[in-house]
Formats: C-alpha cells, sequence, structure tokens
C-alpha cells in the first residue's frame, strides 16, 4: 500500500519507495547498500565506473550483471584497471555477461588511471566527499527527489579536470546518493538517516 509520504510499507512493515519495494534484488540493495557511506578507494572507483555503465540503462541491469562487472574489472582494483591494453579492450567487449559499451569500458581504464594520478593529491575518496553539500534533501515523494544539484556539478567538473570520462552531474548525483554523500531516502523510509552522515 502506498502511504501519504509516498511510500509502500511492504509486508515485513517496512516503508520503501516504489522502486525498491518490487525486485527483490533492488529491495535487498536498499535495505543494506544504498546511501550507505563509501570512503574505500576501490569501493569508489567501483560505484563511480557502474553509474557511468547504467547511464541510459535501469539500475536494476547493472546489479544483475554486477557480478560479472567485478570479475572482468578484476574487482575494481584501479591499479589493476589502469594496466589495461587493447587485448582487456577486446576481452571485454567480447563479455556478454557485462554492458559492452566501448567508450564507457575505455572511460573506465581511463578513471582507473586517473584514480591512481590522484593519491598524489589526497585521493579520489577524500575529493568526491569534499563536494558534501551543508545540508541534504529531505524528499517526501519520489517527484521531490532533485536529480542534480551544485555540488554534483562541481563535482563533475573537477573529475573532469582530473582526466575522468562519463562523469557528468547527473551521474554524479546519483553516485552522491548511493555512496552516502547526500541523504534522499523520502522522509517516511525506514531508512532515511540511517546512513550516520546526516541525522
Amino acid at each position: 500500500m502506498v502511504s501519504d509520504e509516498g511510500v509502500v510499507v511492504g509486508e515485513d512493515g517496512l516503508a520503501r519507495p516504489v522502486w525498491a519495494s518490487r525486485d527483490p534484488l533492488l529491495r535487498d540493495y536498499y535495505d543494506t547498500e544504498w546511501g550507505m557511506p563509501v570512503r574505500d578507494e576501490r569501493g569508489m572507483f567501483e560505484r563511480i565506473s557502474l553509474e557511468a555503465f547504467q547511464s541510459g540503462l535501469s539500475w536494476a541491469t547493472i546489479l544483475r550483471k554486477r557480478p560479472a562487472f567485478r570479475e572482468a574489472f578484476r574487482g575494481f582494483d584501479p591499479d589493476v584497471v589502469a594496466g589495461f591494453d587493447a587485448d582487456d579492450v577486446a576481452r571485454l567487449m567480447a563479455d556478454a555477461g557485462i554492458v559492452r559499451n566501448r567508450r564507457k569500458i575505455n572511460a573506465t581504464i581511463g578513471n582507473a588511471r586517473a584514480t591512481v594520478a590522484l593519491r598524489d593529491d589526497g585521493g579520489l575518496v577524500d575529493l568526491v566527499w569534499s563536494f558534501r553539500p551543508p545540508t541534504t534533501p529531505e524528499p517526501v515523494t519520489f517527484a521531490d527527489v532533485p536529480t542534480v544539484s551544485d555540488e554534483s556539478k562541481a563535482l563533475a567538473k573537477e573529475l573532469r579536470r582530473r582526466g575522468f570520462a562519463h562523469v557528468g552531474p547527473t551521474t554524479m548525483f546519483a553516485l552522491m546518493e548511493a555512496i552516502g554523500v547526500v541523504d534522499t531516502h523520502l522522509v517516511g523510509s525506514h531508512r532515511r538517516g540511517t546512513s550516520g552522515v546526516w541525522c
């Protein structure tokens, strides 16, 4: 049932947004992972990579393919991916388990190299978290959830300056939501405020 807060109360009595209420995979992701802080380099690189691959596709598609992505990109170890060459690109383009988009594959390899280069200047994690806004949205319904912010625009600009690709403002806002930099859980959701970042 949909409540006045724009959430769906499941059989377990927990309130979630509609997108996380039907598919068991999305429900588990929402309940355990989405919006929780990511503060390690490999985790951050993986999230940026998967957000880039998601562009134009559903997040459910990416989640279903995530095990294959992790295998294909060697656990998203930036040092390993930074060393990928033309043979690796050919291997990835032949891998039906992932999204076979040459531009996104090349961007992921380039982003790995940019991630490694950032270590001399504070690192990827600190850079992304430095764009945490002073306040977070408080959406009541899905229509209230923004898709971009001044901070996501600034983050996208800075990442591009640092050599990253496929990191537009909308993609970076989705990243910021996914890793807890902002909390866009609906106000009526059981997950609102659970990240420990926003109280």
